[in-house]
């Protein structure tokens, strides 16, 4: 690749999800609605977890930290992208821009990660309920969510150092509304035909693993579902896990068509439709899958708000 026009970057310019005039104000509410039912549905579920002990399950300690890192997800791409929307200038600073692709990078993969503890999670409690309060001790939800987290950081530090190893770019123009590696990548001077390479083993890897795990898990659920007697229980054991399944498919499924394809002959408008399910669209979701299928959740709620309405 020629080197004539290639420069060292101090700021790129996000392109967002489109330059006609009158999609502006249209997409700014849409998009301020969908962060604000964001905001209000994960923080909720957080507040009713922490002050209904009827939540009080390991179930539902990781769910909290599922709604925590959608919250911060969401919190790390929609105000930018809200900014630029009503803004001519559509500038992020490269260290900004560095910044906010490795917090999305770090709570996407916990994201991940989270959803395969909580497969798990129910195996457990379905496959072995009468010593799921055992086995799924506290020290056991710690040491699970904290290796999650930890997981992503050093996966999401690995990414980084792709992007960053970089010398210059072709283009300051980013055709994404925000900070991810695949259009960076495609911006290089430099050959990234390894960096494309890493990137691809990773994130398959990542996926492999957590999906066996998700089908392994849901294998022997399925398994002793089956074998139950009582009509009522497996109906209440498929109940338990419908938000979960449900919460997978879409999540991985968008994962899946984003990141784990070789190549770069995809169009990029439908890249950024998936991007938009999976970084805004998906945080939003979550609480509600989890909360309008739910019925301790839905139980919970009301004894909150009729306590707080009679007090």
């Amino acid at each position: 690749m020629g080197q004539e026009n290639c420069t060292i970057v101090t700021e790129f310019i996000l392109l967002g999800l489109s330059d006609v005039p009158e999609l502006r104000v249209f997409l700014s509410l849409l998009f301020l609605l969908i962060y604000g039912v964001t905001f209000l549905a994960n923080l909720g579920m957080i507040a009713l977890i922490r002050v209904s002990s009827r939540l009080h399950t390991p179930m539902y300690f990781f769910l909290s930290h599922l709604c925590f890192v959608d919250f911060c997800c969401s919190t790390t791409i929609v105000p930018k992208m809200l900014y630029n929307i009503l803004n001519k200038e559509r500038t992020i600073s490269f260290l900004g821009c560095m910044v906010q692709f490795y917090l999305f990078c770090t709570f996407a993969m916990t994201d991940i990660f989270l959803l395969a503890v909580m497969a798990y999670d129910r195996f457990l409690a379905i496959c072995n309920p009468l010593l799921y309060m055992v086995s799924m001790s506290q020290n056991l939800r710690m040491v699970l969510v904290s290796g999650c987290y930890l997981c992503a950081t050093v996966c999401s530090l690995i990414c980084l150092s792709l992007v960053l190893e970089i010398p210059s770019y072709r283009s300051n123009v980013i055709n994404q509304f925000f900070c991810d590696l695949p259009p960076l990548l495609s911006l290089a001077c430099s050959d990234v035909t390894v960096n494309e390479l890493m990137v691809f083993i990773m994130a398959t890897s990542n996926e492999i693993m957590t999906i066996v795990i998700i089908l392994t898990s849901y294998l022997f659920i399925v398994i002793t579902i089956l074998r139950m007697r009582s009509a009522e229980g497996r109906r209440k054991a498929f109940s338990t896990c419908a938000s979960h399944l449900t919460a997978i498919i879409v999540f991985h499924g968008t994962v899946l068509f984003t990141y784990c394809r070789p190549g770069s002959g995809n169009s990029v408008d439908t890249d950024k439709v998936a991007s938009v399910f999976y970084t805004v669209v998906i945080p939003m979701l979550n609480p509600l899958i989890y909360s309008l299928r739910n019925k301790d959740v839905k139980e919970a709620l009301r004894k909150v708000l009729s306590s707080k309405i009679f007090s």
